[in-house]
């Protein structure tokens, strides 16, 4: 993890923060439109497409999957009136989005491991399907994804268009959540699970490894979340409330602010041993209302949550 911190360090530069030195490599973005101040905006090493989106991906059933252990995380997503699907994040680690269409909904599934933010989009903007790609930019210290269709750029952890045509413009969230493979196989034993990419990737490993216990997020300059909490400490995002992942995993259940929250144990963390089905257990989340329908959450580490949320609320003790 050092090493690649380091080298991705080298690579990130301040100096980059200026439109006029990526209007090369972003000939189809309209930089004169913008939500935000350009110093914000940092390399995180690779280009464009230098972290390679899917498309289209294949499935296997469930019951063929052989790669995946137990504790292994992957993103549900249980959409009305089609088979549940598994994202394994042994693959969006190293690809960080996933275009896909599920019950003919075009979707957009991302994974941003800097920020640890699971979370699934509708892909569609009023009449027009988008597709996304991985810009190689960060902001917070967070994916800046693309849309092909008009270059604008988007920030992952809250869906919303930061850069050209788009800004302004929030993408619609939908109820995903990470959950430990086998929780999704026993679940839905003839659901489907995605199947290893056609890339030349070690799938499996965690290129971040300890990363979740460093003292600091990678190229974030912001403020430290408040009330003592750590800025790399997981927290459940609903709306603009946080909760603590230690505080739910102490208490099991939490109803509070018109949702609960169960916890259970038994999913690796995706950041912690470089054998990515061997970190160590963090847990998993339900989020639901109280008509017991799952209900949009990313858990997200704190930092991040406080960059994107600086008015938001801590459900804390």
């Amino acid at each position: 993890m050092r090493a690649i911190i380091l080298s991705l360090l080298l690579l990130a530069t301040p100096a980059a923060a200026d439109p006029d030195f990526w209007r090369h490599e972003w000939p189809g973005t309209d930089f004169s439109r913008s939500a935000i101040p350009w110093i914000e905006v940092r390399s995180g090493g690779p280009g464009r497409d230098g972290i390679p989106a899917l498309d289209a991906p294949d499935f296997i059933p469930a019951a063929d999957e052989t790669r995946l252990a137990a504790r292994e995380p992957v993103i549900a997503l249980e959409m009305p009136g089609a088979v549940p699907r598994a994202y394994p994040i042994r693959y969006l680690t190293w690809h960080e989005i996933v275009n896909d269409t599920v019950g003919g909904l075009p979707v957009a599934v991302t994974f941003c491991p800097l920020c640890n933010s699971a979370v699934t989009f509708d892909r569609r903007v009023g009449d027009r399907v988008l597709s996304f790609g991985v810009t190689g930019k960060l902001r917070h210290s967070d994916m800046i994804m693309y849309d092909r269709e008009t270059e604008s750029w988007w920030q992952q952890a809250v869906g919303e268009g930061i850069v050209g045509e788009m800004t302004g413009v929030h993408l619609t969230m939908l109820p995903s959540w990470m959950e430990p493979w086998s929780e999704f196989l026993s679940r839905n034993p003839d659901g489907l699970v995605m199947a290893q990419p056609r890339a030349n990737r070690p799938y499996g490993r965690n290129p971040y490894e300890r990363y979740d216990s460093s003292q600091w997020p990678f190229l974030y300059t912001g403020d430290a979340p408040p009330h003592g909490i750590e800025p790399l400490a997981r927290v459940v995002r609903v709306g603009e409330r946080a909760w603590p992942l230690e505080r739910l995993a102490r208490a099991g259940r939490v109803s509070e602010a018109d949702v609960t929250i169960d916890w259970q144990p038994g999913q690796a963390s995706a950041l912690d041993t470089g054998d990515l089905a061997e970190g160590r257990d963090i847990g998993s989340i339900r989020v639901r209302n109280a008509d017991g329908a799952d209900v949009v959450h990313d858990v997200m580490f704190a930092f991040a949550f406080h960059a994107f949320h600086p008015d938001g609320i801590w459900m804390v003790e």
